[in-house]
């Protein structure tokens, strides 16, 4: 079992720690709702040294991410950052990802922790432009940084401005080490992340410096839990739970991200297909105001059929209902629409709403 460079401060903490795509990592430290408070109201602090890091470089660097992605690269410039995803020529999904380019001819591609072995495998076997790929996902640590008083926070630690806009990194060298800083996020909150390459001694000095300097801000450490009450309610996929290999884009309301304008690119044809055909069923957000927790895998219903599941539900720490997220047939897919969920045997009311479920 892996750990990251940031394990001694999570002990240090006293967090409940779980096993994790191969990590031992922090699903909360207090509790998840305080956890999610936080970074509603002011800032919290995750460790997500999980996820991969994967660089591309070459002077196709760029032909072979518009080859393997679905979202225009083409439209980067070097500090600019994108949401994506690569398909599968059946058009499911590989991973959904983070496309930065460093550079004109280097990018870097942030995926899942838990897909990386097979990104990586996948990557090089769809290497037909000679770029160089190297997988540094084991070299780099990452600090998510995310809520109101999150830009406050890092300005006072490194010193200096960051007035990035959404979606836009920086470099920046902070005692000796080279950092990344992003502006993306994954709460729907102000946020900020810190990439560098950093050991056990340098990571937990930096973790404990944000404490220290974040202490009259508030500042709490926030696990597992809260990142996923968070991202859902703000409606954002979660790779293996609303988007998997059996899915493609469009279905899974990710078609702002699918150009299909642009030259061909993996899994294209099939995408244009389905859509030409028609979508047999959708992602849809689901609110329901019974004390009922809808949970992954629980089977929708229309009038007695089944008409679709559950992919990710919780109970909102903010608005206190249960909310989730749920594949159905088209024809039921209208905002408005009440169906069921089943919780052992019985049917629970939702209603099919807009994302995200609360409004920022």
């Amino acid at each position: 079992m892996k750990k990251t460079p940031l394990y001694k401060a999570h002990e240090k903490l006293n967090a409940r720690l779980v096993e994790f795509a191969g990590y031992m990592m922090p699903v909360y430290y207090t509790s998840i709702t305080a956890e999610h408070k936080a970074v509603r109201n002011s800032v919290g602090l995750f460790d997500v040294s999980h996820m991969g890091e994967v660089f591309v470089k070459g002077e196709k660097a760029l032909d072979f991410v518009q080859q393997i992605t679905v979202n225009d690269a083409s439209t980067l410039f070097p500090g600019r950052v994108q949401y994506s995803a690569m398909c599968l020529e059946n058009g499911g999904i590989v991973d959904d990802l983070l496309v930065y380019r460093l550079a004109d001819d280097e990018f870097m591609l942030v995926i899942n922790a838990s897909n990386i072995d097979k990104d990586f495998t996948w990557m090089q076997k769809n290497n037909t432009f000679g770029v160089e790929l190297n997988n540094e996902s084991d070299e780099y640590a990452l600090i998510a940084v995310q809520g109101p008083n999150s830009r406050t926070l890092i300005e006072k630690v490194f010193g200096t401005e960051f007035p990035m806009e959404y979606y836009h990194f920086v470099k920046h060298s902070y005692n000796g080490m080279d950092f990344i800083i992003s502006r993306t996020g994954y709460t729907g909150e102000l946020g900020y992340e810190l990439y560098f390459k950093g050991d056990e001694a340098f990571s937990c000095g930096l973790w404990d410096k944000l404490f220290e300097l974040g202490a009259d801000l508030g500042v709490q450490a926030a696990g597992l839990g809260a990142r996923d009450s968070l991202r859902l309610e703000m409606g954002f996929c979660l790779y293996g739970n609303d988007i998997d290999e059996t899915t493609h884009p469009l279905e899974a309301g990710l078609g702002w991200i699918t150009k299909l304008k642009k030259p061909a690119f993996n899994g294209k044809e099939a995408i244009v297909s389905a859509k030409e055909a028609g979508l047999k069923r959708k992602l849809v957000p689901l609110v329901t105001e019974e004390k009922s927790f809808p949970r992954h895998g629980y089977e929708v219903e229309s009038d007695g059929k089944k008409i679709g599941y559950i992919t990710s539900g919780t109970v909102s720490p903010v608005l206190e209902k249960g909310i989730a997220l749920a594949y159905i047939e088209t024809e039921y897919a209208k905002e408005g629409a009440v169906v069921n969920f089943i919780v052992r045997g019985k049917g629970t009311p939702a209603s099919i709403t807009k994302l995200p479920f609360i409004k920022k």
